[in-house]
């Protein structure tokens, strides 16, 4: 059994991160729920073409820019063109 540190942190036993393949510098990625606490170990690549379904056409960083600008300042903007 794993004791919680001062420093809050604990050891997680030998045979447990040889079963699970869990190396030092592996990110891990810790989730409460109810009380409970999961790890989970975070792989490369892990969510790779997780949105591949997803379509649509990619608004221009001009087009991103002037709809943050407007939604923050409402119709009081005055912006100048660079060309």
């Amino acid at each position: 059994m794993s004791v919680l540190s001062q420093k809050r942190q604990i050891t997680l036993p030998k045979a447990l991160c040889e079963r699970l393949l869990v190396q030092p510098g592996d990110d891990l990625m810790f989730l409460e729920h109810r009380g409970r606490i999961t790890i989970v170990k975070k792989e490369k690549g892990g969510s790779d073409g997780i949105l591949h379904h997803l379509k649509g056409d990619a608004p221009s960083d001009e087009e991103s820019l002037h709809d943050a600008v407007a939604k923050k300042y409402g119709s009081r903007t005055h912006s100048k063109r660079v060309a």
